[in-house]
């Protein structure tokens, strides 16, 4: 069933555990998703990412998502990722999705709390979800710890930020990156800054650049109050890989074949990390 966000995550909160946000883009890595998530019997979250949605617009994405929500045996949500561009948001807003998260991060702590307050006000009037984000997630593939440190989210500007914004869900920094890791390399979550969050923030937390993090960390951060874990890049990279693999030894195959191929390893690696944020057996 198509689902509002706010009722997943504040499940996943009150029963410690985190629901799975995973991105797709058309209906090979929909589909993909929820048919892990009714295998796992999972709740869901399908995050359509600001950067892909020229590919999948929101009029696109709400009836396609509709579509297969209202067959599947599991809630399933649908939410906007990294929105910066307010025509965007409105648009999302508009077209039926029940999660909309802004993301002015990258500005000054005044000017966040701004932005993050208009898309609340406006989305408030439907129950709509909303979701800020205070520090900065890093880049998996420039990854240093270091640098991950350095804009990872302050413990003292989350109740400002939290009070003055009216948001449901907050998006932290705390050592992941968004990104496939170079070989070798893996992201270091400070649970100690998590801890301190979680302490002191009202709401529940979301965790961004899930893909390729320690399946047991991503298993402890529920917690610390981590009620939705996003994950991208380790599922299209498993698409990406089916296909270029398909390719070689089968030439000839028709491209539906192909794209069948790639949703079953997509639905293959949503499924794993499904088992490993502890939503499975909660839907």
């Amino acid at each position: 069933m198509f689902a509002m966000m706010n009722d997943l995550i504040r499940a996943a909160a009150q029963q410690r555990f985190a629901v799975l946000a995973i991105n797709c883009f058309n209906l090979e890595t929909t589909r993909a998703a929820i048919q892990a998530a009714e295998q796992q019997r999972a709740p869901l979250i399908l995050n359509v990412y600001q950067g892909h949605s020229a590919h999948f617009p929101p009029p696109v994405a709400v009836p396609l998502v509709r579509a297969l929500a209202a067959d599947a045996t599991v809630p399933v949500a649908l939410a906007l990722d990294h929105g910066k561009a307010f025509p965007l948001i409105g648009q999302a807003f508009r077209a039926g999705f029940t999660g909309l998260m802004i993301d002015a991060s990258s500005e000054p702590l005044a000017e966040n709390i701004r932005q993050t307050a208009q898309v609340v006000k406006m989305a408030h009037t439907a129950g709509v979800c909303v979701e800020g984000e205070l520090g900065h997630i890093a880049d998996a593939p420039t990854y240093e710890l270091a640098d991950a440190a350095v804009k990872m989210t302050q413990v003292a500007d989350v109740l400002p930020f939290v009070e003055q914004t009216g948001i449901d869900l907050l998006a932290v920094s705390v050592g992941t990156a968004h990104g496939l890791y170079p070989a070798g390399v893996q992201p270091k979550i400070d649970f100690q800054r998590l801890q301190e969050l979680h302490a002191v923030s009202p709401l529940p937390l979301a965790l961004h650049g899930g893909s390729g993090t320690p399946a047991g960390d991503l298993r402890r951060v529920s917690q610390f109050g981590v009620a939705k874990i996003n994950v991208g890049a380790a599922v299209f990279d498993a698409g990406k890989h089916a296909l270029q693999q398909a390719m070689k030894q089968h030439p000839h195959a028709e491209l539906a074949d192909l794209l069948g191929l790639m949703e079953s390893a997509c639905r293959e690696v949503v499924a794993e990390y499904l088992s490993w944020s502890g939503s499975a057996g909660k839907a």
